[in-house]
């Protein structure tokens, strides 16, 4: 269970990322929309987790690699802005939120565009 204050931090690392991210969406890649759907904080406050929704999903992997690659300079921008509220900053982990693409998938099995059961039958039993 996480508590007030991993919540707290939480919340100062995802609002400060949005801005980061998304500035340098802005600056290098027109079009691309980056959200940050959540951050996760460790009990120790030691690691923080990013789940990032990338729009459009088809440059997901590419930006993910870009995004990991430049942790370190993501991390440094972010305890630029958060050394008021946050004495140590946690080492920053990324992950991509799939959520909304899996919601898409349902939409369209649910409007009868795609159908997930039928595509995924083969002739063979499963074990």
């Amino acid at each position: 269970m996480e508590t007030n204050r991993q919540k707290k931090i939480a919340g100062v690392i995802q609002k400060d990322l949005v801005d980061i991210l998304q500035g340098a969406a802005r600056d290098g890649m027109k079009g691309v929309v980056i959200s940050v759907t959540k951050v996760h904080v460790t009990s120790d406050l030691g690691q923080a987790k990013a789940y990032l929704s990338i729009f459009p999903s088809d440059k997901k992997e590419e930006i993910m690699e870009g995004i990991t690659a430049n942790t370190v300079m993501i991390r440094h921008a972010l305890a630029l802005r958060t050394k008021n509220q946050l004495r140590r900053m946690p080492e920053m982990m990324f992950f991509i939120d799939d959520s909304l693409d899996y919601i898409e998938d349902i939409d369209k099995a649910l409007k009868g565009e795609d159908n997930p059961i039928k595509d995924n039958i083969s002739g063979k039993k499963k074990k």
